[in-house]
């Protein structure tokens, strides 16, 4: 962790390294302004901003000798105290730059773990930074302890005699490693029972995802009419909230608010908010919020839609529960909203809105209720009182919409999917007394 004086901001250079042939979504000049974007989001005082160029990596510094003496007077001309490398750099690179430039120095994955270190407030949030932490630091044990020859004695299960300072440290990770996991998988775990609840009411789940920034809190909270925090900042929501909201026709939907993604998403990240963003693999409908006004928005797209792959939602984006919500409209020139207007006149998965100004969001309400009762047919079941397991089975796999009793029956009005119902009526052809009625 960076340790630094919350009064006295620690002054920092950012470097965007570019590097011949490696193919990039953003453009060197976005890339630059999200890596200052991510450094100002944990109050870094960025005195100097550079793109570089590079034509060959340097395997034991990353970048060339010339780079690092061209910063020696940069530095100390700016009094400058920790360099953000904007890229991925290993454990030896890290070092052996600290070394030359003698200054702390933090890749790209190591900042975004800070902005969550320092922005999760939920236990479970806490929890999943703490396991992220150390599955990026048990790479990087090399950096605190670069005299591997000394050696530790010992007795007991701390080690026997040989066991080296780094064999320890390693194993000690590796056991807080395992300790977290089992904790985030009682949190999984409460999380599939309150899933297990939630279906038992008739809430359909309404998940947003989309690139940090884009506008996805102050969505949920014009639409949930909330005061979830929304900030001009990346990374401004980490931990996942939740509030049931009305459509048209009053169904109401449990919208779910959840972290941003970033291009380059720390692999350690995007596995360790596993147990968050698995709200998203549930939900009934995927609310894509993009920035419709920043001029990477298609890369930005690209982005969202690799993290999702990489969470088991390979080609979302042409499911019939997939609706893109292209956000910030009141940021275009009048006439890119209207050329917008015109492309999404006739679409059924897009919609133009303003969360700040709320333009479009009665219609954005509209849609997700037209999906939702799209893919759900209508019928009645009736079944005998005694028949506990067809209720069961309806208030796990169904929306229920009504319930009627009598002496001797259950009459269910529910909500159900295409495929669902087939497997109702395998169940009513071989349970004669359940009759469904569309």
């Amino acid at each position: 962790m960076i340790e630094y004086d919350q009064n006295t901001a620690v002054k920092t250079c950012v470097i965007c390294p570019i590097v011949a042939g490696e193919k990039q979504s953003l453009s060197a000049e976005s890339r630059l302004e999200e890596a200052k974007g991510l450094a100002l989001a944990i109050n870094l005082d960025i005195v100097y901003a550079e793109i570089v160029n590079i034509k060959e990596l340097k395997p034991a510094m990353y970048f060339s000798k010339g780079f690092t003496e061209r910063m020696h007077p940069i530095i100390e001309a700016n009094e400058i105290e920790l360099m953000v490398v904007d890229t991925r750099l290993s454990p030896i690179q890290q070092r052996n730059l600290e070394r030359e430039l003698k200054l702390k120095v933090i890749d790209r994955t190591a900042l975004i773990l800070e902005i969550f270190g320092e922005r999760a407030q939920t236990k479970e949030g806490t929890l999943q930074v703490e396991l992220a932490h150390l599955t990026y630091q048990r790479s990087r044990l090399v950096r605190s302890w670069t005299h591997l020859e000394r050696q530790r004695g010992g007795a007991g299960f701390l080690g026997g005699p040989g066991e080296t300072q780094i064999e320890l440290d390693r194993r000690i990770i590796d056991d807080k490693i395992v300790r977290i996991k089992k904790d985030l998988e009682k949190v999984r775990q409460t999380r599939d029972i309150q899933r297990g609840a939630r279906r038992k009411v008739p809430y359909p789940i309404v998940a947003l995802v989309g690139y940090t920034n884009a506008g996805k809190s102050t969505l949920f909270n014009r639409l949930a009419q909330s005061n979830v925090t929304a900030a001009d900042m990346l990374f401004a929501t980490l931990d996942p909230t939740m509030r049931k909201i009305a459509l048209p026709s009053g169904m109401e939907v449990i919208l779910s608010d959840t972290v941003g993604f970033i291009s380059d998403l720390p692999h350690e990240l995007v596995m360790a908010f596993r147990a968050t963003l698995e709200e998203v693999l549930n939900a009934d409908i995927i609310l894509h919020v993009r920035d419709i006004s920043n001029s990477d928005t298609n890369a930005q797209r690209a982005d969202v839609l690799q993290v999702l792959e990489h969470l088991g939602l390979a080609e979302i984006q042409y499911a019939d529960n997939y609706i893109e919500v292209l956000n910030k409209a009141d940021l275009l020139a009048d006439s890119e909203h209207l050329s917008w207007q015109n492309k999404l006149k006739d679409s059924q998965s897009s919609v133009l809105t303003s969360a700040h100004t709320g333009n479009g969001c009665d219609k954005l309400l509209q849609m997700i209720e037209q999906k939702l009762t799209a893919a759900h047919i209508r019928c009645r079941v009736t079944f005998p009182l005694s028949d506990g397991k067809t209720a069961a089975w309806l208030h796990q796999n169904t929306r229920i919409e009504k319930l009627e009793n009598n002496e001797n029956e259950n009459t269910y009005t529910v909500a159900i999917r295409a495929d669902d119902l087939a497997r109702l009526s395998k169940m009513s052809e071989q349970n004669k007394d359940i009759s469904i009625r569309k």
